[in-house]
């Protein structure tokens, strides 16, 4: 075997040697050569060639079936680093025994339809792409399979498999007009091989210099997962993915010192302590917090109707009494839920691979349980859901929290959903909190409500709540007004996720009322947030919005209608903003306003800590209370938002949202804040910079004390 495989290297060295003296002797007439025995290797390789045209054809599918964009068949960038990495793939079959090619190209053709399949699915409900970091928090799609399989797998995720098929088919067709002989069957092409290789080698080559060097610092990053498949294709991707999926792994042989680079120059000028104050400073220093992380809340239901009945009537009051902020978003990754506790807690970004939650749960951390904890308080949270779910049981721990009450300390006596239901749960929680409160330690607690998840299908236990639309209508034949209804929205899940909210909004009600009449609110601040959006269809909300009763249809937006509300990718990504709002039954009434200034969840640990007396160096956001107009959001994405601007990095366009004129270089200007403010948020993380940065801290006070000692 080793003889064989030593003279297949020597051929192999030995035509890339004669193929590369003819080169440099006629460049014109070898690549013509080379050319015409690619085209006959093509007519006598069936199979082969069915096996690229194929893959490539899936790559492009994929790309514009999550997309959505025609250019995307056009683009030549991502077909041709497809073509490369599939012609190299099916190249090596000619190395292999003639016996072997087939079996060889479908296990490979499997595993690119594998790729493509699985990224559809996800791409509809995470709107990115998959990571192979993710495959340890493969088992929490179990928990929620049902949401898959109702809400995320369509018919066209389904297109794909038509390359194995057609690999297949072809391969039948082609074993019933020929025969292999014995001879046949042993044979190695290496020519084929070579000349394969040599093509895709120079399609590379005419990609790789085609790239700009904004394209490959992204591809470098991998933060915009959609950017990249846009201009690299699925498959080189999922290439750069698996290297960047193993980061995590040799973070101490490779990275250091850049990480550590970036880490010192973004925060170089960060103060130790709080440098400002203004007129919230210290408003509620001293008091309880009890935080909702209300699940799947979108902004958009706060003060929405149907006939006349508020989706949302408890949010509506409290929207009116508390201190409001109407432009805030979730700043979620793949890890949602987690991804927005985390950042709540940190005023940290998500990673731009895996999840903190469960990639980096032993990184040291400044939190705000950790930090009131250091203020005398006593810091718990709450969640009828497995504790290993994200890792929690683990991760809250690592964040600061000294108790964590999950579906073990519940009883599980009415299921709604994914779980125990929200009324439940509350009413389970409210005699935990007593107790809690009874010791009189300060305390700082976190709910984590589940009633409101995806797939929203339980319409039968959320009560009454009509989505349809009522209307009067004259009608001809009588010459009365009737009342007509129209479906609307009933069966959408838009429609059922509004019955899902209104059932959470009522247990949410009978929740606070309960705390009123145990006293509980007298000391206590009560700090509500949607974790991030519903992720539900752009056709749903074109429903919402654009609802024609004439036709029981969607009015198209024409050129000039006012009235009609766009729904494209860029006022999608806004309508998916969730609300934060900040209820003290002591806070003056002054200070019940709605906040319009744009606002992201690292925004909120700042903006707490002038509150309550804490502060963290290493936070990423800010005060909203002590900005002017100019804060800005980052996503993880690489996509930003402004009161200005909301810009779309993936294909790089923006969208005004106040008509005023932007300094110079405004969007540039904005680009860079936040490709730095990821990249040192991802360090951070990465490398354990906090704890490293302590250590060093600690180890240049230790030195100054003994060098004061010993001068003495």
């Amino acid at each position: 075997m080793k003889k064989k495989m030593k003279k297949q290297w020597k051929i192999c060295k030995d035509r890339i040697k004669k193929l590369y003296k003819d080169f440099r002797k006629n460049p014109k007439v070898t690549l013509l050569s080379l050319l015409n025995t690619f085209i006959e290797m093509i007519k006598n390789n069936t199979l082969f060639f069915v096996f690229v045209i194929t893959n490539v054809f899936i790559g492009i599918l994929l790309r514009f079936f999550t997309i959505h964009t025609v250019e995307n068949l056009l683009l030549l960038k991502p077909i041709l680093a497809d073509l490369a990495i599939v012609l190299f793939l099916g190249g090596i079959n000619f190395f292999l025994k003639e016996k072997n090619r087939f079996p060889y190209l479908l296990t490979v053709s499997i595993i690119l339809t594998l790729i493509c399949v699985i990224n559809s699915v996800y791409y509809t409900f995470y709107t990115s792409f998959v990571s192979v970091s993710l495959i340890s928090t493969s088992r929490y799609a179990v928990q929620v399979g049902d949401a898959i399989v109702e809400n995320v797998i369509k018919v066209q995720d389904f297109i794909y498999i038509l390359s194995p098929i057609l690999l297949t088919i072809t391969y039948i067709r082609l074993r019933k007009h020929k025969k292999l002989t014995k001879e046949e069957k042993e044979r190695r092409d290496t020519k084929k091989m070579i000349t394969t290789f040599i093509f895709a080698g120079i399609i590379l080559f005419f990609f790789l210099i085609s790239l700009t060097a904004l394209e490959i610092g992204r591809y470098a990053k991998q933060w915009n997962r959609e950017y990249i498949v846009m201009r690299f294709g699925i498959y080189a991707y999922q290439l750069n993915d698996i290297i960047k999926s193993i980061e995590p792994q040799l973070t101490s042989l490779f990275g250091y010192d850049k990480a550590l680079k970036t880490f010192t120059e973004y925060y170089q000028d960060a103060p130790d302590e709080q440098t400002w104050t203004n007129e919230y400073t210290g408003i509620f220093e001293g008091k309880n917090i009890l935080v909702i992380h209300y699940e799947s809340m979108q902004n958009l239901n706060i003060g929405l109707t149907f006939n006349g009945e508020e989706v949302t009537p408890t949010l509506n009051k409290l929207a009116k009494d508390s201190i409001y902020f109407s432009n805030f978003y979730s700043q979620v990754s793949v890890g949602t839920s987690s991804d927005s506790e985390f950042t709540f807690n940190t005023s940290l970004m998500p990673t731009n691979t895996g999840t903190a939650f469960v990639s980096y749960f032993n990184r040291e951390y400044v939190t705000i349980p950790l930090l009131l904890r250091e203020k005398g308080y006593y810091a718990f949270s709450m969640h009828a859901n497995n504790g290993s779910y994200w890792n929690r049981n683990i991760m809250h721990e690592t964040l600061g929290y000294q108790r964590f009450y999950s579906k073990t300390d519940y009883e599980i006596d009415e299921v709604i959903g994914l779980g125990l239901s929200d009324k439940s749960f509350y009413r389970q929680s409210i005699e935990k909190i007593k107790e809690i409160n009874a010791k009189g330690q300060p305390y700082y607690g976190t709910i984590i409500t589940l009633t409101n998840h995806t797939p929203f299908s339980d319409t039968d236990k959320y009560g009454e709540f009509d989505v349809s639309l009522k209307t009067t209508k004259y009608n001809e034949e009588t010459g009365e007004e009737e009342e007509v209804v129209y479906p609307y929205l009933e069966g959408t899940k838009l429609g059922n996720y509004f019955k899902s909210v209104h059932y959470a909004d009522e247990a949410l009600g009978e929740f606070i009322n309960v705390l009123e009449e145990e006293g509980i609110l007298d000391n206590t601040v009560l700090i509500i947030y949607g974790d991030h959006d519903a992720r539900l269809p752009k056709t749903d909300y074109r429903k919402l919005y654009n609802y024609d009763p004439e036709t029981d249809g969607i009015r198209s937006c024409e050129e000039g209608d006012d009235t009609c509300v766009k729904i494209d990718s860029n006022t999608y990504e806004l309508l998916r903003k969730v609300p934060l709002l900040i209820y003290s039954k002591e806070t003056k009434e002054s200070l019940h306003q709605e906040v319009t200034t744009v606002m992201g969840m690292y925004d909120v640990m700042p903006t707490l800590g002038n509150m309550f007396g804490f502060y963290n160096k290493y936070q990423l956001g800010h005060d909203i209370f002590s900005l002017t107009d100019d804060n800005i959001v980052v996503f993880p994405n690489g996509n930003w938002v402004t009161n200005k601007v909301y810009y779309n990095a993936q294909n790089g366009s923006s969208l005004i949202l106040k008509e005023t004129e932007l300094p110079a270089n405004y969007i540039e200007d904005c680009i860079e804040y936040s490709e730095k403010l990821l990249s040192a948020s991802n360090a951070t993380i990465v490398f354990d910079l906090i704890k490293k940065a302590r250590e060093t801290k600690e180890a240049d006070s230790d030195y100054i004390e003994e060098k004061a000692v010993v001068e003495e």
